[in-house]
């Protein structure tokens, strides 16, 4: 390869990582003279890449829209990213997208150069992800919610409720987000005059409209997310403290069981919700560490009941001490999986 083709490859990257530049910094970039740069661009232009000029305050050359796209040119440490955004993509639980992904990747690795090639290809060959087990959504639903979004107008969609019933809604929809193993809709729904989150997989079928809307104020979208994964569904509100940092809790609590937040120095409070109150004595049970529920009481009487019994077990059981405490067993590594998966608010 020349100088001339390599530094006209250059300058294209350089074209395309930034908006606009002016002449004395491509010429920086590429240790040439702005003359060169000049001749640089217009070969450019030669061989059909739209590269635009304006002079004057805030001008500058700029890569225009065109019908010939320049060639996929690529940092070493862009092409691993995007080998390992294409990777991930396959467990994204977008339906089709695995398969969509891997030719995109393959393509990838045919449209780079050598060392790009070998670098993409370790990734490929080495990388598997194993799907998350949530369920599928369809492409087109997030696309045409994406492109709601983006355009801020009004959308339809066919939406299965939670008990079951096909319902047709009429939202503002403000952003689409990943939680966990699952999507979801963040959206005002003007029907019910209030914010409500919808979880993709429930969505047969969206169309977006020609009617624009005004954005309003939004609450917290990610705290609104959690909270109505989390708490807002369930019959009891529970708020528990742990004796631990909040980045230690962490690792013992999916985003989808519960909202973590800091107590203090060396304490963090767990809000989180739950329909049956015996289920989460026992998950809080198993929890290797210091544990205080705050609210509500009747979680306090379920694991005074639970410890009980427990006891009794390990009395009739042989496991009694000289002086009749029980003989204390090591806690397990962690919590069992919880159930709470689905966002029951709608």
């Amino acid at each position: 390869m020349s100088d001339t083709t390599r530094r006209a490859l250059r300058l294209l990257a350089l074209l395309q990582a930034r908006t606009v530049w002016t002449g004395p910094e491509l010429a920086e970039q590429l240790g040439v003279t702005v003359r060169s740069v000049r001749r640089d661009i217009d070969r450019l232009r030669e061989l059909g890449y739209p590269v635009m000029s304006g002079r004057g305050h805030g001008g500058g050359y700029r890569l225009g829209a065109g019908r010939k796209l320049p060639p996929l040119l690529l940092e070493p440490d862009e092409a691993v990213a995007v080998g390992v955004g294409l990777r991930l993509a396959s467990s994204s639980g977008i339906t089709g997208l695995d398969e969509v992904a891997a030719r995109s990747l393959e393509r990838l690795e045919h449209l780079a150069h050598e060392t790009l090639r070998r670098r993409i290809g370790t990734i490929a060959k080495a990388i598997e992800v194993v799907g998350g087990g949530g369920p599928g959504v369809d492409a087109d639903v997030l696309v045409t919610l994406s492109h709601g979004v983006h355009e801020g107008v009004q959308v339809r969609m066919d939406y299965v409720a939670r008990d079951g019933r096909a319902t047709q809604r009429r939202i503002e929809p403000y952003r689409v987000l990943a939680l966990g193993k699952r999507w979801y809709l963040f959206a005002w729904d003007l029907d019910r005059e209030d914010w409500r989150t919808f979880r993709l997989d429930r969505i047969h079928a969206a169309r977006t409209s020609t009617f624009g809307f005004t954005p309003r104020p939004t609450p917290d979208i990610q705290e609104h997310l959690r909270r109505s994964v989390t708490t807002d569904p369930y019959q009891h509100a529970i708020r528990v403290r742990f004796e631990a940092p909040r980045a230690e809790v962490e690792r013992l609590f999916p985003p989808t069981v519960g909202v973590l937040a800091e107590d203090g120095p060396g304490a963090c409070v767990l809000t989180t919700g739950a329909d049956d109150i015996q289920w989460m004595a026992a998950h809080l049970a198993v929890i290797p560490i210091g544990t205080e529920v705050l609210e509500p009481p009747e979680l306090v009487a379920a694991m005074r009941d639970m410890s009980e019994r427990l006891a009794a077990t390990v009395r009739r059981s042989g496991g009694a001490g000289d002086d009749g405490d029980p003989v204390a067993t090591p806690a397990p590594e962690g919590p069992p999986d919880s159930p709470k998966d689905e966002v029951r608010r709608s």
